[in-house]
């Protein structure tokens, strides 16, 4: 039996790790799963288990390379950003993998910021908020104050998806969709490293930058296969867009987080914008994609809780309830409906008649919210479609409500199988696939507001 040719994909994010493999049409022909524990590091911190991580990488490989039905042309990887390896001579982690979220020192973040032309100044040039562990460029900057000894050994700095790609490889590089990704490294104005990276001699521990579909031979046994950089899981879900679509859109991105994403807006950011947790990275290609953020996954995860104890309804009604005009209606009619400033854990629940006309305010008081959001990337730009994917491109209140909110746009609903991964498999397209990019990778379905069909 002939072989089927294929790709493998490592997709890490924080909980769930796993390995694709696609075919040359982009289907998922096999998929495998791991979840391990956290480790603390030195501090007491919880932080990802690098060492584990490591050994499921190796033993996944080993599993698919026995699979004959498969023969595997290309790897390449998508993982989740902010996060350093900081590697020796030898190739061995330095340091354990510091979670994003670990707080940072005040004094440090004093000291850095008052030396580098204040945080103002400093955070327009990187086009990124003050984040702290967060802006990853601030992880190495730490160990050089406060582990100094650390910072010496440091042979290469990689991000987590460069990290992947380095075991299989043993090449190390830097990708600009990690480096470029609210990390305090690059200068957005420049268009390079900025001034703080070579003054504090971090541009010696970060490996050279390598193009997105730049692919190397593997040093890990097997077939004959090569090896991608890797890139970091949001700009890898905007690819499978990049390739299908022409026109300008904004991908509205939707989970615990809903990101607006723009990548037809290279305006520079604003002071209001960053206040507003506004901020731009760099696609695949190196160019400006402005993007927002908004917690509102987070909140109706919240208030759905609070709405199902109080109707005495289960958790998941919420995901049967439809869009119905007439309640939208009733609601607006009351007063101070229009006060965007209200949010819907401010309401008493008493003053709804029923589960389905609390659910349909509290989507109201989340539209409120996300069209401000959405409007922060929309700015002056040529857009005329939005497309939505995640858990609330399947809630037909939102999405009316969408539609509603921005009439002069044409408003999707997108869904696709795996986009961050689909998106690092056609990163490195070229290298292992002969056959064309399809043009069906992603189904959408139309909203207006008079109207819903399929496309």
């Amino acid at each position: 039996m002939r072989s089927q040719p294929v790709i493998a994909i490592f997709d890490v994010g924080k909980t769930n790790k796993k390995l694709f493999l696609f075919d040359q049409n982009y289907n998922i022909v096999y998929e495998r799963s791991a979840r391990f524990l956290e480790t603390v590091d030195e501090d007491g911190d919880a932080c990802e288990n690098i060492e584990s991580l490591r050994l499921s990488v190796f033993d996944s490989l080993r599993h698919v390379f026995g699979k004959k039905e498969f023969c595997i042309k290309a790897i390449n990887f998508s993982a989740y950003g902010a996060s350093f390896v900081h590697l020796d001579e030898d190739g061995s982690p330095l340091t354990p993998l510091y979670n994003y979220l670990k707080t940072y020192p005040q004094d440090l973040l004093n000291q850095f910021y008052q030396t580098y032309g204040g945080q103002e100044t400093f955070s327009l040039r990187t086009a990124s908020p003050v984040l702290g562990s967060l802006n990853s460029g601030m992880q190495i900057y730490r160990l050089k104050y406060e582990k100094p000894d650390v910072f010496q050994k440091i042979k290469h700095a990689l991000h987590l998806p460069q990290y992947l790609s380095y075991l299989i490889s043993g090449k190390a590089c830097s990708d600009i969709t990690s480096i470029g990704c609210h990390t305090n490294l690059w200068d957005f104005v420049e268009n390079g490293y900025h001034e703080w990276v070579r003054r504090e001699g971090v541009d010696s521990k970060l490996a050279p930058l390598a193009a997105y579909d730049e692919v190397s031979k593997a040093a890990f046994p097997g077939n004959n296969y090569l090896v991608g950089t890797g890139l970091h899981d949001s700009s890898a879900a905007l690819i499978p867009y990049m390739v299908n679509f022409q026109e300008p859109f904004v991908l509205l991105s939707t989970g615990t987080w809903c990101i607006s994403l723009n990548p037809f807006n290279d305006t520079p950011l604003t002071v209001e914008e960053l206040k507003q947790d506004c901020l731009c990275y760099l696609n695949y290609q190196g160019k400006q994609v402005k993007a927002s953020r908004l917690f509102a996954g987070n909140e109706h995860e919240e208030e759905i809780k609070r709405i199902a104890d109080f109707f005495n309804q289960d958790m998941i009604k919420y995901r049967t309830v439809e869009y119905n005009p007439e309640i939208i209606d009733r609601l607006q009619k009351r007063p101070g409906s229009k006060n965007i400033e209200v949010r819907f854990s401010e309401r008493d629940l008493a003053g709804f008649s029923s589960y389905e006309e609390a659910y349909h305010q509290l989507m109201v008081d989340i539209m409120a919210q996300q069209i401000k959001s959405t409007q922060l990337v929309l700015n002056r730009s040529l857009v005329k479609r939005l497309f939505v994917d995640g858990g609330f491109s399947k809630n037909t209140i939102y999405m009316n409500l969408l539609a509603a909110a921005f009439p002069e746009m044409e408003i999707y609903a997108a869904s696709m199988a795996q986009a961050t991964s689909l998106g690092a498999a056609l990163a490195i397209h070229k290298a292992w696939n002969k056959k064309a990019v399809p043009n069906s990778l992603i189904q959408l379905q139309y909203y207006s507001v008079a109207q819903e069909m399929s496309v």
